[in-house]
């Protein structure tokens, strides 16, 4: 494999026996002048095929040690979640931990709420970000709080949701969200930022409620009901406006929707509502 430029000392851009192009991570790859033939390829660690200019970007800007922490975090990731993940999340994960990072030492006290209901949602992704968290505080020499957990596990369901772009059933989900959305802005009268973290969540629960629906395997947790039956009593409003795009997906899916899976609903309804 010949190196043919340095990005740092430790990352350097390559060709392989074809002439293809391919990034290269490995201790000390860039110390020596380029270009110069790599003969022992144990010293490479990861090999990426086809970056864009984005990662190239990210490549500079961020360190070494914390692209090395994505790679096993991903690592990770790829034995816990039963899904296909973005083949490029090792980069999109490094720009989240370089960013928790600098928000931690500039900006102390900043930090998002933990959702127990991102846990309930997602088990598998949350034990990867409990399994992130204490990973980048022990090799890196932090103390990020409990509340990156759910960003992390967050990162992570948005990387599986991408693949859906290629996937011919995304226009119906889309169309789905799209009308979802326009009851929630109908019912309260308000307009929804598409930018707002409880949209994109709100987003989030909406493609794995129909993926649910899809494979048959819905919520059912029984200590849900006494829940269920408060909040319906409390939030009338929010209770309609849910059953109404609960209402929806099912006459679109051909399903029906239990009543774990509303009480779940509404609790995102509410948070746009409320701008949570």
């Amino acid at each position: 494999m010949l190196l043919v430029k340095k990005i740092n000392n430790n990352v350097v851009v390559c060709l392989d026996r074809n002439g293809a192009q391919l990034v290269a991570f490995g201790k000390g790859l860039g110390f020596p002048k380029v270009p110069y033939e790599l003969t022992d390829m144990n010293k490479v660690s990861m090999t990426f095929y086809k970056l864009n200019y984005q990662y190239y970007q990210l490549l500079k800007e961020i360190p070494t040690e914390i692209f090395d922490v994505s790679a096993a975090i991903t690592d990770k990731a790829q034995k816990l979640i039963l899904r296909n993940l973005n083949p490029n999340m090792i980069f999109s994960l490094a720009d989240h931990i370089n960013f928790a990072i600098i928000r931690l030492t500039k900006y102390q006290g900043m930090a998002l709420p933990f959702s127990y209901d991102v846990e309930q949602l997602y088990p598998q992704e949350t034990a990867v970000g409990y399994y992130a968290v204490k990973l980048i505080n022990s090799r890196l020499d932090v103390e990020l709080p409990i509340s990156e957990v759910t960003a992390i596990a967050m990162h992570f369901v948005n990387s599986e949701t991408t693949e859906l772009v290629t996937n011919p059933k995304v226009t119906a989900d889309d169309e789905i969200i799209k009308i979802a959305t326009k009851i929630i802005e109908r019912e309260f009268e308000i307009t929804i930022s598409k930018n707002e973290f409880s949209y994109n969540r709100f987003i989030m629960h909406l493609r794995y409620y129909i993926k649910r629906l899809n494979e048959h395997q819905q919520i059912s947790k029984n200590n849900n009901l006494k829940l269920f039956n408060v909040m319906k009593l409390d939030e009338p409003r929010i209770y309609l406006a849910a059953k109404q795009i609960a209402d929806y997906i099912d006459d679109q899916l051909g399903t029906v929707s239990n009543d774990d899976e509303l009480y779940y609903l509404m609790i995102y309804v509410k948070r746009i509502v409320n701008k949570d």
